[in-house]
């Protein structure tokens, strides 16, 4: 009775997470968000939801913890071959958020336990345009970088990337100099810049802009967005890892219900399911506050409350 109980209750909480989803992704698929529209707020508040929903359901793992080993050993051979693969609904999530086919760990089992037509579910969910892809788009329009108008150069977005260069460069001690390399490819040096990245150039250019001037008015909710991303990345992985200790502590080494590795399975896909995770790397080139590159002051205005 607990065992199902607790599953059924996950999946109503995925229903749910999935209803939260498809809300923000319909509204990053408009061609323009207004800044002085609501639709970002809507966006952070609905994706903070998420990150609750994925804190209740961390912490309802304990729940099911207190069948111990024996208890689940009295009824485990009547599940085969049933397991949580067949959650349709956790791999429609992960397929919303942004994990592709190809970057799934154990693709050849994944699929292999769902009947067919929970297979085209999967399928259409993956045929989607995901919200890390609709992101993508939404920070490639941000104008602020590459509006001529703040800028004395034609090389606008060049001007302020080599000034921030090397503000940067100046800051790495001498055991983080790598990172200098790192950061021409992924901000100056336009054809180094990795081809399997997630995110557009200018999408991650604007991603750090963000997080660099996130003090500035207009700045705010853009940060919270990005900031509550990598929160639901981190919930997520939180889940799994919990997932992974609670088998480890059940089962031990034996072989997952539906046939898997059972733990070892679980820890791979923990390690290689972040979506979020070119965002998160960004951290690695912030500046403390006081070296940040000024602003011009036409820009500065733009991204505050007066004119």
């Amino acid at each position: 009775m607990l065992f199902i109980i607790i599953h059924q209750t996950y999946e109503l909480w995925f229903k749910q997470i999935l209803h939260e989803l498809h809300i923000v992704c319909e509204i990053f698929k408009q061609p323009n968000i207004q800044n002085n529209a609501p639709d970002i707020y809507n966006s952070v508040h609905r994706l903070k939801r998420v990150c609750s929903i994925l804190e209740v359901a961390v912490s309802q793992m304990g729940v099911l913890e207190t069948m111990t080993p024996l208890d689940f050993l009295d009824f485990r051979d009547l599940l085969r071959p049933a397991s949580g693969f067949q959650s349709i609904q956790f791999k429609m999530i992960e397929a919303t958020l942004g994990l592709a086919y190809d970057d799934r760990f154990g693709k050849s089992y994944y699929l292999s336990q769902l009947t067919q037509g929970d297979i085209d579910k999967v399928k259409e969910a993956e045929s989607q345009k995901s919200l890390l892809t609709l992101i993508n788009k939404w920070l490639e329009r941000m104008p602020f970088i590459k509006n001529k108008s703040y800028w004395d150069e034609e090389t606008e977005d060049s001007l302020f990337w080599k000034k921030y260069r090397k503000a940067y460069a100046n800051s790495l001690s001498e055991a983080e100099q790598h990172n200098l390399a790192v950061f021409d490819k992924l901000f100056i040096n336009d054809g180094e810049y990795p081809s399997e990245r997630r995110f557009s150039l200018d999408a991650n250019r604007n991603a750090l802009f963000i997080m660099l001037y996130r003090d500035y008015p207009l700045m705010h909710l853009p940060y919270e967005l990005l900031n509550t991303l990598l929160e639901t990345d981190e919930m997520l992985a939180m889940w799994r890892h919990r997932h992974i200790h609670m088998v480890q502590r059940t089962i031990g080494k034996r072989v997952g219900t539906g046939g898997s590795s059972g733990a070892e399975y679980l820890r791979s896909a923990a390690e290689n399911h972040y979506v979020f995770k070119e965002i998160a790397e960004l951290t690695s080139f912030l500046l403390p506050r006081n070296l940040l590159p000024k602003l011009p002051q036409q820009l500065v205005q733009d991204l505050g409350y007066t004119k």
